[in-house]
């Protein structure tokens, strides 16, 4: 015996499916719209997450814009190579020194950028940076108004408000699920 299955000729027995779909033989679509609200939350939960991850640090990159700029002098600048574990390559980082006054106080500093790069693997980059502070040259550094023993000689970056719209397509996205799901359809 021959069935008709989404216009093809079937065998009964190849047939899984009733010969007549109705509605009563599907799930509630309730279960599909609460599964796609919850999918849209957490998209939503997750890239206002990064996006408030990112604005933070761009928050962290404003703090030293606001700092006292004053002048001061590099008395060490010097290439720190060590490996990390026995079987790795070696790491190179900057360590600069710089001597400042602040109030007729003289104050010395380490710190680069307030949050510090990795080490790098590759020399070649180690020494280009520190190149732009060779030792006895006078630099501008940023003096933390507030602490004067806080001083660094570059701002951090503002990428991350650059790209915070990407976490924000999440977000979007989310919302746009959301809707869709709880949009009667007709």
């Amino acid at each position: 015996m021959q069935h008709l299955l989404y216009g093809t000729h079937t065998k009964q027995s190849q047939s899984m499916l009733p010969t007549t779909m109705t509605q009563k033989h599907f799930p509630s679509a309730t279960a599909g719209r609460m599964w796609l609200c919850a999918l849209g939350m957490l998209l939503m939960i997750a890239g206002s997450f990064f996006a408030w991850r990112m604005w933070l640090s761009y928050e962290n990159a404003q703090v030293t814009r606001r700092w006292t700029q004053v002048p001061c002098r590099i008395v060490s600048s010097r290439i720190i190579s060590e490996r990390p574990t026995p079987h790795s390559p070696p790491a190179h980082r900057v360590e600069v020194r710089f001597e400042y006054e602040v109030n007729a106080v003289k104050l010395s500093s380490s710190r680069i950028r307030q949050v510090e790069s990795a080490p790098t693997q590759h020399l070649d980059v180690a020494q280009l940076k520190q190149q732009n502070y060779p030792t006895g040259s006078s630099q501008v550094c940023f003096v933390n108004p507030a602490s004067p023993a806080e001083a660094v000689l570059q701002h951090a970056s503002r990428a991350a408000l650059y790209s915070i719209w990407f976490p924000l397509l999440f977000v979007v996205g989310g919302i746009g699920m959301i809707r869709g799901a709880l949009r009667r359809t007709p």
